[in-house]
C-alpha cells in the first residue's frame, strides 16, 4: 500500500524538527538520507550564523575605510595558521569522539575530548602571549603600512589574547559532532555570534552607552561573544546534556590516548597549516597591490565563506557518520554517506555560485561604496565562484578522510594543491603575466578545483576504510 501524500511531507518536517532540537538516532542504522538530514541540518545553521556575523561584521568595518578592512584581513590571514592548528586538533578530536561512539563506548569518547581540550589550552596560552606581545611587528611582517600598523595594533593584540574561546569553541563542538549531538553545538555557536552580532556595531560605531572603538570595537565584540560561547558548550559537556558526559575520574592522564591524539592531530594540523599558510601568502601577495585591492579581496572573501561555511557544515556531517559506521564495522555504509552529501552540497554550493558570478556588483555593493574596493571585490567573488560545483565535493572528500583518522592523505593532497600549485600560478599571473589582483583569483578556481578532483580520485580507492585510530 503507497503512503498517502501527506506522509512524506510530514515525515520530512519530522525529520526536520528532529535535527534542529535533537533526537537519540543511532547514525550506524536506519536511512542514510535521514542520518546526513539529522546531521546536516544543525551543523549547516551553525556555520549559517558564523557566515552571518563575517557579514556583518565587515559590514560594518567597511564603513571605517580601507585600512580599516585591510587590518581585519591581515589579521585573519595571520590567524589562519592558528585556526589550522585548532582545525587539526579537532579533525582528531571529530575521529577518535566518532568512532569511539560508533563502538558504543561514550567514556573512551570522553576521555579522548578531554586530553584534545587540553592540548588545545596549552596552545591557546602560547599564541596569546606571543601575539599579544608583538602584535605591530606581526602586522608589519604582514606588508601593512605605517597607518594600518599605527591604527590596528590594538585589534590584532586583543584578537590574539582571546584566542583561547576560539580553540575551545573548536574543540567542544568537535566533541558534540563526533558524538552526533550536532544541535547542542549549533546551539551554543548560535549564542555566541548572536552577542558578537549584538555587540559589534555598539562597540564599532558607539551606539548607546557603548565606547566609539572603531576597529577595535570587531575585536572586543568578537572576543566577547567566543568567550561566553565556550563556556556555554563545556558546560553542555560538565552538566551531561548530551551523549557524551565529563565524570571526575576521567580528569586524568591517560599517556595511550594522548599519543594517540597527538599522532592523529599531527598530520591533522599539517594539514590545516599547510591549507592556512598557504592562504597567508595569498595575502601577500595581494598586499603588493595597496590597500584597495586587499580590502576587495577580504571583502570578496567574507561573501564567500557565507556560502562555504554551512557547506563545511554538510561536510562535518560526513566527517561523523565516516567514524560512527566506521567504529560499527560498517565501512560501505560510510562510503555512501560521503558520495550522498557530496551530492547534496554540489546541488547547494552549485545554485549559489550560479547567483554570484549573475549579481557579483550588487552583492557586494551592499558592503562597500568604494569603486575601486567595489571592482576588485566583485572580480573576485566571480572568478572564484566558478569552481563552487568542484569545491562542494572536495571538501565532503576531506573531511571524510579526517572523519576516518586518515588525516596524511588530506595533507599530501594541500601540499600539493596549494603550495606546489596555487601559490606559484597566483604569483605567476598577477606578477610575471601581468594580470594584477585577477592573477590570484584565478589561481584560487583552479588549485581549488584540482583539489576536488584529486579527493575524489583518492577517496574511490577506499584505503580510508582500513585506518586505525
Amino acid at each position: 500500500m503507497s503512503p498517502s501524500p501527506q506522509r512524506a511531507p510530514r515525515t520530512f518536517l519530522r525529520d526536520i524538527r528532529d535535527a534542529i532540537f535533537g533526537s537519540r538516532q543511532d547514525f550506524t542504522e536506519g536511512s542514510i538520507g535521514r542520518a546526513v538530514l539529522l546531521l546536516a541540518v544543525p551543523m549547516v545553521l551553525e556555520m549559517s550564523m558564523e557566515s552571518l556575523f563575517a557579514i556583518v561584521d565587515v559590514f560594518f568595518v567597511a564603513r571605517l575605510g580601507a585600512d580599516a578592512v585591510a587590518t581585519v584581513g591581515l589579521t585573519e590571514g595571520m590567524l589562519t595558521i592558528i585556526y589550522g592548528i585548532a582545525m587539526g586538533l579537532s579533525m582528531a578530536t571529530i575521529a577518535m569522539v566518532a568512532r569511539r561512539i560508533g563502538e558504543k563506548n561514550p567514556d573512551g569518547a570522553a576521555v579522548a575530548a578531554l586530553h584534545s581540550i587540553g592540548i588545545g589550552i596549552c596552545i591557546a596560552a602560547v599564541v596569546a602571549v606571543v601575539g599579544v606581545w608583538n602584535a605591530p611587528r606581526l602586522l608589519g611582517l604582514m606588508g601593512a603600512s605605517p597607518a594600518i600598523v599605527r591604527g590596528g595594533s590594538t585589534f590584532t593584540a586583543i584578537t590574539f589574547g582571546g584566542i583561547l574561546g576560539v580553540f575551545l569553541l573548536f574543540l567542544v563542538n568537535s566533541t558534540l559532532r563526533g558524538a552526533g549531538d550536532a544541535p547542542l553545538a549549533m546551539r551554543g555557536l548560535w549564542i555566541a555570534n548572536a552577542i558578537n552580532i549584538v555587540l559589534d556595531p555598539c562597540l564599532i560605531n558607539g551606539w548607546g552607552p557603548f565606547p566609539r572603538l572603531g576597529v577595535t570595537g570587531a575585536s572586543v565584540a568578537t572576543t566577547t561573544g567566543r568567550g561566553f560561547g565556550a563556556l556555554l558548550q563545556l558546560y553542555v559537556l560538565l552538566s551531561g546534556s548530551g551523549r557524551i558526559k565529563f565524570r571526575r575520574e576521567q580528569f586524568k592522564l591517560n599517556v595511550e590516548v594522548l599519543v594517540r591524539i597527538l599522532r592523529v592531530s599531527a598530520s591533522g594540523m599539517m594539514q590545516f597549516l599547510i591549507a592556512t599558510a598557504s592562504w597567508l601568502g595569498m595575502v601577500r601577495i595581494m598586499a603588493m597591490f595597496g590597500s584597495a585591492a586587499l580590502a576587495g579581496y577580504t571583502i570578496a572573501i567574507r561573501i564567500i565563506i557565507f556560502t562555504i561555511l554551512p557547506s563545511w557544515g554538510m561536510a562535518n556531517a560526513a566527517a561523523t557518520l565516516v567514524g560512527q559506521n566506521l567504529g560499527a564495522k560498517k565501512p560501505d555504509r560510510a562510503e555512501r554517506s560521503v558520495w550522498l552529501t557530496g551530492f547534496y552540497n554540489m546541488l547547494f554550493l552549485g545554485s549559489v555560485g550560479l547567483i554570484f558570478i549573475v549579481f557579483a556588483e550588487p552583492l557586494v555593493g551592499l558592503i562597500t561604496s568604494e569603486p575601486q574596493v567595489l571592482s576588485y571585490a566583485s572580480n573576485c567573488l566571480r572568478f572564484v565562484s566558478y569552481g563552487y560545483v568542484f569545491y562542494a565535493y572536495g571538501m565532503v572528500m576531506v573531511q571524510a578522510f579526517n572523519g576516518a583518522g586518515d588525516t596524511v592523505t588530506p595533507t599530501l593532497i594541500n601540499l600539493f594543491c596549494y603550495w606546489l600549485w596555487q601559490i606559484p600560478i597566483a604569483y605567476s599571473l598577477s606578477r610575471l603575466a601581468g594580470w594584477g589582483p585577477k592573477g590570484v583569483f584565478t589561481a584560487i578556481a583552479i588549485s581549488e578545483s584540482t583539489l576536488a578532483v584529486v579527493s575524489m580520485l583518492l577517496f574511490r580507492r577506499g584505503k580510508w576504510k582500513k585506518q586505525k585510530i
